[in-house]
């Protein structure tokens, strides 16, 4: 039986994300280490395994982890004591989505919004599966909704269906101004409880000092996964001559002919990608990229399960993100 891996078009549909769940269940969230932490680079990137809560302490027998011996008590008592471990059974999992006015865009396949809401439908199945509570932030340009951690189906769904609502309400560009990334950050670190596994799924096309400094705040207690959204467009021009290009407010034409321009388009937004690469480095947080194009159901597997789907190339080495 086959069935539909993600969204096409300009707008998801609840439909759509509900139907992930079935697919999500041969997602386990089990993190590829070793692609994970390729792709900051040179910049050192913390990955947590599923924890394991202390339980107590017992005098050491052979065979017993040498790396476990707890030395406070074992001074105290005089004799060898390890501590003991219980695997943390489970965890809140907080999926923050931007459905800002900036992911209406997209020239392959899907708008970044939808995309994003794609990624978001899958790890809260997945993570549902695996028995953590769900929960999520979803923002736009002008409010925001929370779905506070449960380890309910409703749960899902509510999420899903908050996804749907603000996706569908999309635009394009509006005259007003677009609420920043930092608020949506400051409420994330209001609502996250310490231990917690997040998501941020953006463009992250405002990340600035001001969200660098809660996003470590949050790195101090939470363990952040930071999915970044593209398309091709926003990274090379193509040869079709005039466009004119804007934002809602101001526009202006400019001609994808000249290779000067294009090398300067391309040249600025690899800054831009190696700035917002540099941020999340530097508070040890990996960066997936993830392009309108990709299947976001294979690109997951190759991050967080057995790679049982078609990889998705270039992602780490192509330098595109």
């Amino acid at each position: 039986m086959s069935y539909q891996t993600r969204s096409t078009g300009a707008y998801t549909e609840l439909e759509h994300l509900s139907s992930y769940q079935v697919a999500a269940r041969h997602l386990p969230l089990i993190k590829n280490n070793r692609a994970l932490a390729a792709l900051n680079g040179p910049y050192k990137t913390l990955i947590r395994g599923r924890g394991m809560e202390f339980e107590d302490v017992r005098q050491y027998q052979p065979g017993d982890d040498i790396r476990t011996i707890d030395w406070r008590v074992s001074a105290r008592t005089g004799k060898t004591h390890t501590k003991q471990f219980r695997e943390e059974r489970e965890k809140p999992v907080f999926i923050a989505v931007d459905q800002r006015s900036n992911m209406f865009f997209g020239s392959q396949v899907a708008l970044k919004s939808v995309i994003a809401a794609d990624l978001a439908a899958y790890l809260a199945w997945a993570a549902f599966h695996k028995g953590d509570r769900v929960g999520g932030l979803i923002f736009n340009d002008q409010k925001h909704t929370d779905i506070r951690p449960r380890r309910q189906r409703k749960t899902v769904l509510q999420l899903l269906h908050g996804l749907s609502e603000f996706n569908q309400a999309l635009q394009g560009f509006q005259n007003n101004s677009s609420r920043p990334l930092a608020d949506a950050l400051l409420e994330l670190k209001r609502i996250a409880k310490p231990g917690s596994q997040i998501f941020v799924i953006s463009d992250f096309h405002d990340l600035n000092d001001s969200c660098a400094s809660i996003i470590h705040d949050l790195a101090r207690h939470c363990e952040i996964i930071a999915i970044k959204t593209y398309d091709s467009l926003e990274t090379q021009l193509p040869h079709q001559g005039m466009f004119r290009a804007g934002n809602g407010q101001r526009f202006f034409e400019f001609n994808s002919n000249d290779k000067n321009t294009r090398d300067q388009y391309h040249e600025s937004w690899q800054a831009h990608s190696e700035a917002i690469r540099a941020t999340l480095g530097k508070y040890q947080i990996p960066l997936i990229p993830v392009a309108t194009d990709h299947d976001p159901l294979s690109l997951l597997h190759q991050y967080f399960g057995k790679p049982r789907f078609t990889q998705i190339d270039n992602l780490v080495s192509g330098g595109t993100a």
